[in-house]
C-alpha cells in the first residue's frame, strides 16, 4: 500500500542551521530512486546536492527555489510503496547528503521579451521598440513631433545633431532655454544621466550575482536579496568587527630573495605539478612565525570566559568567488612540507572557484592570510575571521628604489599588515609575529634555521 513520507532538510555538515534551495532537479510526479539527486542547496560554506532517501514518486515540493529553509524543516513529500515511516520525517535509513556537486554551468542570460508583449526583462532595460521616436524636422526652431504630440520640442539644428550623435531622444530632455528651447547643455546633461543608466543593464555573464535581482523603476539600479554566502559573510564580519577589538600593524619588506626563490622553484621538476607563487612563501613564513609564537594561534571563548590555545594550525586562505568571500583552510598546515602545502593551496583554490568546497574545508580555521596583492592592492586592515586571533594581509609586490647594502637599488618590495584580537594578542606579540614573517620573506633561508 502506498505511503507518504516527508523528507526534512538535513544538516549538510558542521552544525549549519539553514540553507537556500538553489535548484530543484525533480518535480511533482517524477519517479525517483534512492541516492538520486533531487535538489541543490547552498549553505554558508558550499553548494551541495541532496540525494533522495527513497524509491518512489515525488508527491509535492514543499518549498520553492530561492527559499531559505531551516535545518529539519520539511522540503519534499514522497509517495513510496510498502511499509514506511510516519508522515513528517525521513526513515532511519535515510541517506546523508552526497558530496558537493560539480559546479553548475552558468545560466545563459535570458533573451529579451518579445516586442509585441511589451514586457521588460530584468537587466535589459526598456526595449528600444517601445520608444516612440519623433520625426526629425529640418529648420531653425521648428518643433519636433507630429499632430499627436501635445508638447512639441523646440531645438536648433546643431542641438538636434548633437542629440543624434549622443543617442539622446529630445522628447526626454527638459528644456531650460527661453520659450522652452532645448539647449546644448540640456542635451549633454541628459546624455550623462543616460550613460549612468546604461551601466545598470545587468545581469550578464560577468555579473552572475545579479541574476536573482530586480531593476528599480527607472532602470538605474538593481536590487539583489542578501542570501547564502554573502549573507553569512556579512553577519560574521559585523559580529567580528564589533566583538573583537581589532588592532593592525604594518611592515614594508624587501622580498627580492623571495622572488628569486619562486623563480627557482618554478624550474624545479619536483614542483612541476603545482603553481608556485610568492603566496606559498608567505604561507610558510607565517607557519614558522606561529611555531615561534604559538600564543597567536588562539581563540576567545566568550561563553566560558576562556582563551583556547590551539596545538594545530588550520591555515585559512581568503578567496573571492561569485557567491562572495569564503575562507577555506588547509588542515594541519604546520605539518606539511612546502610541496604538499602548494598542492593543498592549489586544491582549495580550484574548489573555491568551482563552488565545490565542503563544509569541513571551511570549518575550524585558526589563522588566515588574505592576498590583497593579487588585486594590485598595497595593503589593508583586514577583519578577523570569526573565532581566530589574527589575519595577515599580503600586499602587491612592486619594484622600487630601496637601500640595499648601503646603495640605492631597484628591489622587489611589499607591505604586510597583521590584524589581531587585542584581547588575545598585545602589540608586542603582534609585532614579533609580523617581524618574523618579514624576516623569512626577506631571507627565505632564515626558515631553515627556524624549521
Amino acid at each position: 500500500m502506498p505511503k507518504f513520507e516527508v523528507f526534512n532538510l538535513p544538516d549538510a555538515g558542521e552544525g549549519l542551521t539553514e540553507a537556500d534551495i538553489i535548484t530543484w532537479l525533480v518535480k511533482a510526479g517524477d519517479a525517483v530512486e534512492v541516492n538520486q539527486p533531487i535538489c541543490e542547496i547552498e549553505t554558508a560554506k558550499s553548494l551541495v546536492e541532496l540525494p533522495s532517501p527513497y524509491d518512489g514518486t515525488v508527491a509535492e515540493l514543499l518549498v520553492a527555489e530561492g527559499d531559505t529553509v531551516d535545518v529539519g524543516a520539511p522540503i519534499v513529500r514522497f509517495e513510496v510503496e510498502g511499509e514506511g515511516g510516519e508522515d513528517g520525517g525521513a526513515p532511519e535509513a535515510a541517506v546523508t547528503p552526497a558530496a558537493p556537486a560539480e559546479p553548475a554551468a552558468p545560466a545563459e542570460p535570458a533573451a529579451p521579451a518579445d516586442a509585441a508583449s511589451g514586457a521588460v526583462l530584468v537587466g535589459y532595460g526598456v526595449k528600444a521598440g517601445n520608444v516612440k521616436r519623433r520625426e526629425r524636422v529640418e529648420g531653425s526652431l521648428e518643433p519636433i513631433g507630429g499632430e499627436d504630440d501635445a508638447f512639441p520640442v523646440l531645438a536648433k539644428p546643431p542641438v538636434r545633431k548633437l542629440a543624434a550623435d549622443l543617442g539622446v531622444e529630445l522628447t526626454t530632455v527638459t528644456p531650460s532655454g527661453p520659450g522652452g528651447l532645448v539647449t546644448r547643455e540640456d542635451v549633454e546633461q541628459q546624455a550623462k544621466a543616460a550613460s549612468a543608466k546604461s551601466l545598470a543593464t545587468y545581469p550578464s555573464d560577468d555579473q552572475p550575482w545579479l541574476e536573482s535581482g530586480y531593476d528599480a523603476p527607472d532602470g538605474r539600479s538593481t536590487r539583489v536579496p542578501v542570501k547564502s554566502v554573502r549573507k553569512r559573510t556579512a553577519e560574521a564580519m559585523v559580529n567580528s568587527a564589533f566583538t573583537a577589538p581589532h588592532v593592525t600593524e604594518f611592515l614594508t619588506v624587501d622580498v627580492t630573495e623571495t622572488m628569486n626563490l619562486v623563480a627557482k622553484l618554478k624550474t624545479d621538476r619536483d614542483f612541476a605539478d603545482v603553481r608556485v607563487t610568492p603566496l606559498l612563501v608567505v604561507m610558510k613564513a607565517l607557519l614558522l612565525a606561529v611555531r615561534r609564537h604559538p600564543e597567536v594561534n588562539a581563540s576567545w571563548d566568550e561563553a566560558a570566559r576562556e582563551i583556547v590555545y590551539k596545538h594545530y594550525v588550520n591555515l585559512g586562505i581568503a578567496a573571492s568567488t561569485p557567491r562572495g568571500l569564503v575562507v577555506p583552510n588547509i588542515k594541519d598546515a604546520h605539518r606539511l612540507p612546502l610541496h604538499q602545502l602548494a598542492l593543498e593551496l592549489q586544491t582549495l583554490t580550484n574548489e573555491a572557484r568551482a563552488g565545490t568546497l565542503t563544509p569541513r574545508s571551511m570549518a575550524d580555521g585558526t589563522i588566515t592570510i588574505t592576498n590583497v596583492g593579487a588585486l594590485g592592492i598595497d595593503t589593508g586592515t583586514p577583519i578577523l575571521n570569526p573565532g581566530e586571533a589574527a589575519i595577515l594581509a599580503f600586499g602587491a609586490i612592486r619594484q622600487q628604489p630601496w637601500v640595499h647594502e648601503g646603495e640605492i637599488q631597484i628591489r622587489h618590495v611589499t607591505q604586510l599588515a597583521l590584524s589581531f584580537d587585542h584581547r588575545l594578542v598585545d602589540g608586542e606579540l603582534g609585532a614579533r609575529v609580523l617581524a618574523d614573517v618579514g624576516r623569512v620573506m626577506n631571507d627565505p633561508g632564515q626558515g631553515l634555521v627556524w624549521g
